[in-house]
Order: C-alpha cells, then structure tokens, then sequence
C-alpha cells in the first residue's frame, strides 16, 4: 500500500480520538468550567452534529479546490480546533472549539477515501479505504483509552494538546507523502451525482446499517452490568475487546467488498443481523455476552469499507461531495440508533430492546442495499 494511505489513517487517528475521547474527561471538564454533567455531554452531540452538517458544506466550499491542498486545509482546521479546545476557558468557547474541530471531520474521511481510492488500483480501492479507516479503529482502540489517561492525570487541556500534535504529524505526513491531486469538477458536477437514485440508496443504507449498530451499543455498558451482570470496571475491557472486533472487522471487510463488492455488502449485513438477534438472548450470561461483543465489533465496522465503496461507486465521476455525504450518513445513523434505542429502554422493554431495534434497522439497510443493487452503474457527472 502506498506511503500516504499511512499519513491519512495517522489523520483519521486524531479526528477519531478528538471526537470520543470527551466522553471519558466529562467529569473533569464539568467541574473545572462549572457546568452540569448533561451540559457537557452536549459537547458529544454538538461534534456529532456538526458532523452531519459540516460534512457536504465544507466539502462543497472546497470543491474547486485540488484535493489534497483541501486536506492540507482541514487539518489546518482541526489542528485550530482542538487548540481553542485546549485554552477555552469557558463553555462556551470550548463548544467552538469542538465545533471547528468537527467541521473538518466529514469532509476529511469523505475526501480522504476519494483519495485513498484513487493511490490503487480498482481492485483494491476498498481496503484502501480500509486502511484509512484504521485510523479510526485504533482511535478506540488506543486513542481514546490513552487520552482519557493523560487528561486524567495532567488536566483535559493536556488531551487536546496531544490531539493538536498529531494533527500537526498528519498535516507533515499529508504534505510529505501524498501525491498532487486533481480538483473536482466543482460544485456543480458533484451536486449533479444526486440526482442518481443509487447514490441516495447508498446513503440510506449506511444511516439504516450503522445507526443499527449504534443502537445496540450506545447501550452496552447497562446490557452488561444489569443483564450479563458484569461489574463496571469490566466494562472497559469488553469495550476493548469491541475495539478489537472493530479492527479485524475493518481489514475483513476491505478485502471482501474488493473481491465482489455486492454480495460482501449483503453478507455483512445479513451476519450483522444475526449477531444483533442473537444478542438479544446471549447478553443474559457473561461468556457468551462477552463473545457476541466482539462479533458486534466485527460485524459492525465490516460495513464501512464497503459502504463507503459502494457510495463511490454510484457517485462515479464526482464523488467528493457524496463521499462526504455519506460520512454524515453514519454520523446521522448513529445519532437515530442511539434515539431509538433509548425509546426502546424508556417505553418498558429492558435493557437487552436496543438489539431488537437494532437488528430491524440493520435488516431494513439489508432491504435497502438490494434495492440499491437493482439499480445499473450511474452515467458520469456532467
């Protein structure tokens, strides 16, 4: 593979860590800038969606722009970012920062995978993006565990300072290694991909796919302590052995969508549908709460590689904006899943519902990728 899909994943790694890494410092950041516990879990919901939001706007604004000065500038963006985070010395500026920091993230993964895709050849454009995407995965895998530790003992400043830095190591790995890169067609001939019925069935598959995935584990840490009866220091370690499924699913499913692109896409979800039925009965006993965790991970993060691929694959021609788009489509799958998984906890049916909910969203993207199957490969863009 070449030398700069490692400069995008060591960028993907910082977006990914900057993103999560809040969860574990909420205690520490409530307390030193005077705000609620709730208040501060706003600052999870603001990068989410300035995520959704972020994500075709910054893309589309940079259109015309060749497409790794493009990712020269978001890095710009997300180094500034976490730097406000890191001095804020109030809510309010600290929300800004989080805010500029995210602006950057959709359209980063969105451009990165154009990118990604295009170093290699056909078959292999899938685990490219993989690879890229591996950034991710070791974010919470390492990333977020270790930043949590280093703002815990050294202030949260010190976490966003860290983030900064291998914003810094990305943007230097970017420059360096990453070949020149032509602009899109502008705005106009990325928008134009949208009229394309397949491009629209891909991103609704991905929001229904990983807001499935979400809807399950937003609620992992109650299934397990009240229903698999795990103690809450184990939490971490199931959460790690999540991390772990999460990066044999991301390699897993690189190498299948390259190899038949469709009926891996399929599989996956069908396997994804499954694992989330079955959890639904395997969370009452540990080992096997334990084992279905880890095929979750796998399961889930198996989906991106070919997702991605396949947006690109419809959008052909102009696939910036829609690369983009689809970003946002996780993010906004995520923010559903977990909605409607609490509905389900909230409306009386236990803490083991948001599997059932989950595996419904997951076999309705099944629906939804068929569907999408059926339609032929789009005209370019004019």
């Amino acid at each position: 593979m070449p030398p700069a899909l490692v400069a995008l994943a060591v960028g993907a790694f910082g977006i990914g860590t900057t993103e999560f890494v809040i969860v574990g410092l909420l205690p520490q950041v409530a307390a030193d800038l005077g705000v609620s516990i709730p208040s501060a879990g706003l600052l999870v919901s603001g990068y989410a969606l300035s995520v959704v939001v972020g994500a075709p706007l910054v893309t589309a604004a940079g259109s015309r722009l060749p497409r790794k000065r493009l990712l020269v500038g978001l890095m710009g963006l997300f180094i500034l970012g976490n730097a406000v985070s890191a001095v804020a010395d109030g809510y309010a500026l600290l929300m800004v920062g989080r805010v500029v920091a995210a602006l950057c993230h959709g359209a980063f993964f969105g451009v990165g995978a154009v990118v990604a895709a295009g170093l290699v050849a056909p078959d292999r454009r899938a685990r490219a993006i993989a690879l890229m995407f591996t950034g991710l995965t070791a974010a919470n895998v390492l990333g977020v565990p270790m930043g949590t530790a280093l703002g815990q003992g050294f202030g949260w400043r010190s976490t966003f300072w860290a983030v900064a830095l291998l914003g810094v190591a990305g943007l230097v790995g970017i420059v360096a290694l990453v070949p020149p890169q032509p602009a899109s067609d502008g705005l106009r001939g990325e928008l134009a991909v949208f009229r394309r019925p397949g491009v629209w069935l891909a991103l609704a598959t991905t929001a229904l796919g990983f807001g499935a995935v979400f809807a399950s584990f937003t609620y992992l840490a109650p299934m397990m302590t009240e229903v698999a009866g795990f103690a809450p220091g184990a939490v971490t370690w199931l959460l790690v052995l999540f991390g772990a499924g999460l990066c044999a699913g991301n390699v897993l499913g690189g190498r299948a969508a390259d190899r038949d692109l469709l009926p891996s896409l399929y599989a996956i979800l069908a396997v994804l549908v499954v694992v989330l039925a079955v959890f639904a009965f395997t969370a009452g006993w540990q080992v096997s709460a334990a084992i279905t965790v880890a095929l979750l991970g796998v399961a889930g993060f198996a989906t991106v590689a070919p997702l991605q691929t396949r947006v690109l694959q419809q959008a052909e021609g102009a696939p910036a904006l829609a690369s983009a788009a689809n970003i946002a489509a996780f993010n906004l799958g995520n923010a559903v899943g977990a909605w409607l998984g609490g509905v389900a906890i909230d409306a009386g049916f236990g803490y083991t519902s948001p599997n059932w909910v989950a595996a419904a969203m997951a076999l309705a993207a099944l629906g939804v990728a068929v569907a999408g199957g059926r339609v032929g490969m789009p005209a370019p863009a004019r």
